[in-house]
C-alpha cells in the first residue's frame, strides 16, 4: 500500500482522539499528506499575466486581423446585448467573444472600429461615459484610462459618437468627434482639435476603395445567406445594421468577419492555454467532489450543487455550459440538463461539466459508478467507450483531422458492440442506434467553439475526444417496422435487455503539441480501477475535512 495513503489513513483513526489544542497540528499534517496523495484534486492558484504582455497580445491580434481584411476595409464590432431573464430583470452580462478576443472588455454598450489604411487612426474604441447615477444601480463602468488599461486601445470616444461616425463613413467623408467627447487620445495632434490633415489621410485608402465600389465593411454577420434572412439570436444588433449599410449604394459591401475569427481563434497563445486549464483545473476539482458526495446523494440536483458550489467558490466566470448530471437512464440522454432525478447506489452517473474562467471554457465527462463499484455489465460498456477513445487519442497529433479520430474511435465501437452482440453487421450503420454524435469539435471560448471540422491540426488547437454509448430503454421501439429491423431486434435484444438503462460517456479536452497533444484533464481518473479508486479515496477525504470543519465550529463555540 502507498505509503502516503498510510499516513493519511492514520490521520483519519487519530482525527477523532487528539486534544482540541492538537488540532491545527494534525490539520497541517493532513495537508502536507493531501497535498500529494489527495483525490480530491483542488485547483491550483488563477494565472497572473503581465499587465504589458496581455496588451502586446491583444495587440498583436487586432494588427493580424486589420492585416487580414486590408487597407481598403474596414471592422465594426458591437459589443454584447444584454439578455432578458424575466420582465426588468437581465441575465448576467458576458461580452460577445470576438470583441472580448480583440479588446479585454467586458463593458455593455461598447463599439470598435478598426482603419486599417489610417495613417494616425486606425483603431477606435467607442464606450459609454461613466455616469454616477446610474453606476448607484448598476455598479461602476470603466474610465477610458481603465479601459485602455485593459485593451491597450488609446483612441476613446463617448459611445454617442458611434451613429454619426457611421453615417461619416458611408458618405465617404472624415469624421471629427465633438472635442468633449474625445475621451481619450495619444495622437500628436490635440485630440480636442484634430489635424485635418492627419484626419483626412487615415480614411483616404478606404474612401479611395469605397468611390470604386471595392471597400468592404467586415461586421460579424452569418455567412449563411439562409440565416441572413431570419433573425439572429445573438447578432441581430448586427444583422439590423448590415441591412441598413446595404439599403443605399455607399462603394461599401458588407462581409462577415467570422472565418477571419475562427481562423485566428483557433490557434491558441500560451496565454489562452493558460486560461484553459485554469477553467480544466476547476472542471477536475469539481468532478472530484462531486465524485465524493454521489454515494451520499438521494437527488441529481444535490450532486450537481457540489459542481456549482466548486465553480463558485475559486471564482469562474461561470459554466460554459448548462451542467449535465444524470443518473442511471438519466445518463443515456445527451443534454440532459433537469438534475432531477434520484440517485441510486447501483447506477452509474454521467456528468458532463464546464467551468468558464477568462472567457474559456473547460468540457470534461466522466460517468462513475454512484455505489463506487462498477458492475460487469458497466464494466463491459465503460470499457469499450475507454478503448474508442483511446483509439482516437492515436489520431492526435499535427496533422490529424477530427474525421481520422472519429474514423478510429468508430472503428473500435463497431467491433466491440459485435463482441457484445448490440450490433450484427460492423459494415452497416447499426451502431449509430447506440453512439448518435461526433467524437470531437473545437474548445474554446465557446464549448463548440469556431473552426471548421475540416481543419488539420496544428500547435495551439484545443478539442474534445468524447465517444460515448447510450443504451436508451427505448432504442428498439422506434426503430423503423420492417422485416429487416425485426430480425435485428430480435438478434440483440438478449444484450440490449442485459445493457439497457447504461449511458456511458468519457469525454477529455487535448491540446495539439509540436509533438503530439497534452491531455489538459489528465488529472481526471480514466480507467474503471482508477474511477473506483478515486471515489473511495475522494469520499474518505470529504469526511475527514467535514470533520475538521466540525470540530472547528466546537473549538469555536467553546471559545
Amino acid at each position: 500500500m502507498n505509503r502516503k495513503y498510510v499516513l493519511y489513513l492514520l490521520f483519519i483513526s487519530l482525527l477523532f482522539s487528539v486534544p482540541s489544542g492538537a488540532l491545527a497540528e494534525q490539520k497541517v499534517f493532513f495537508a502536507q499528506q493531501s497535498a500529494v496523495a489527495s483525490a480530491i484534486r483542488v485547483a491550483p492558484p488563477a494565472p497572473v499575466f503581465d499587465d504589458n504582455a496581455r496588451r502586446a497580445e491583444l495587440a498583436a491580434r487586432r494588427a493580424k486581423l486589420a492585416e487580414r481584411i486590408g487597407a481598403k476595409s474596414a471592422l465594426v464590432l458591437l459589443s454584447a446585448a444584454p439578455r432578458i431573464y424575466s420582465a426588468d430583470v437581465n441575465y448576467k452580462f458576458r461580452q460577445e467573444n470576438n470583441f472580448y478576443y480583440l479588446t479585454n472588455l467586458n463593458q455593455e454598450d461598447a463599439k470598435l472600429v478598426l482603419l486599417p489604411g489610417g495613417a494616425s487612426l486606425r483603431e477606435i474604441l467607442f464606450l459609454p461615459r461613466r455616469d454616477p447615477s446610474q453606476e448607484t444601480w448598476t455598479g461602476r463602468m470603466y474610465s477610458p484610462e481603465e479601459a485602455a488599461r485593459l485593451s491597450g486601445v488609446n483612441e476613446i470616444w463617448e459611445a454617442a459618437e458611434f451613429e454619426p461616425f457611421m453615417k461619416s463613413l458611408r458618405g465617404r467623408q472624415a469624421y471629427r468627434p465633438q472635442s468633449d467627447n474625445v475621451l481619450l487620445s495619444s495622437r500628436t495632434a490635440n485630440p480636442a482639435t484634430p489635424n485635418d490633415t492627419s484626419d483626412a489621410a487615415s480614411y483616404e485608402t478606404l474612401f479611395a476603395a469605397a468611390a470604386k465600389s471595392e471597400a468592404s465593411l467586415f461586421m460579424l454577420i452569418s455567412t449563411n445567406p439562409n440565416a441572413q434572412n431570419a433573425e439572429s439570436r445573438e447578432y441581430r444588433a448586427e444583422q439590423l445594421l448590415a441591412a441598413e449599410l446595404k439599403r443605399e449604394p455607399n462603394g461599401f459591401t458588407v462581409r462577415s468577419a467570422f472565418p477571419i475569427f475562427a481562423e485566428m481563434r483557433l490557434r491558441k497563445s500560451e496565454m489562452e492555454l493558460r486560461l484553459l486549464q485554469h477553467a480544466v483545473d476547476i472542471t477536475t476539482e469539481a468532478l472530484g467532489r462531486a465524485m465524493a458526495v454521489a454515494g451520499r446523494a438521494k437527488w441529481e440536483y444535490e450532486v450537481e450543487a457540489e459542481v456549482q458550489y466548486t465553480f463558485k467558490r475559486r471564482n469562474a466566470d461561470n459554466w460554459g455550459y448548462p451542467p449535465i448530471v444524470g443518473c442511471g437512464t438519466n445518463a443515456t440522454t445527451l443534454h440532459y440538463e433537469e438534475s432531477q432525478g434520484q440517485v441510486a447506489p447501483g447506477d452509474l452517473m454521467l456528468m458532463d461539466v464546464g467551468a468558464e474562467y477568462g472567457h474559456y471554457t473547460a468540457d470534461v465527462t466522466r460517468t462513475f459508478p454512484v455505489g463506487g463499484k462498477f458492475t460487469q455489465a458497466q464494466t463491459d460498456i465503460y470499457n469499450l467507450v475507454l478503448a474508442a477513445q483511446e483509439a482516437g487519442y492515436k489520431k492526435a497529433r499535427p496533422g490529424g483531422t477530427f474525421a481520422e479520430i472519429n474514423a478510429a474511435a468508430i472503428e473500435t465501437i463497431k467491433n466491440r458492440l459485435l463482441k457484445l452482440g448490440l450490433i450484427t453487421d460492423v459494415n452497416s450503420a447499426q451502431y449509430r442506434i447506440w453512439f448518435m454524435h461526433g467524437t470531437s469539435h473545437w474548445l474554446g471560448m465557446n464549448v463548440h467553439d469556431v473552426g471548421s471540422g475540416a481543419t488539420k491540426f496544428e500547435s495551439g488547437m484545443v478539442f474534445t475526444i468524447e465517444p460515448g454509448i447510450y443504451i436508451r430503454p427505448d432504442a428498439l421501439d422506434y426503430l423503423p417496422k420492417t422485416a429487416e429491423s425485426e430480425r435485428f431486434i430480435r438478434a440483440v435484444r438478449p444484450a440490449f435487455e442485459k445493457y439497457k438503462n447504461i449511458g456511458v460517456r468519457i469525454e477529455d479536452d487535448v491540446a495539439i503539441t509540436s509533438y503530439g497533444y497534452r491531455n489538459l484533464t489528465a488529472a481526471l481518473p480514466r480507467t474503471t480501477s482508477e474511477v473506483e479508486d478515486v471515489i473511495r479515496r475522494a469520499s474518505q477525504e470529504l469526511r475527514a475535512s467535514q470533520s475538521v470543519e466540525r470540530q472547528d465550529q466546537t473549538a469555536s463555540i467553546k471559545r
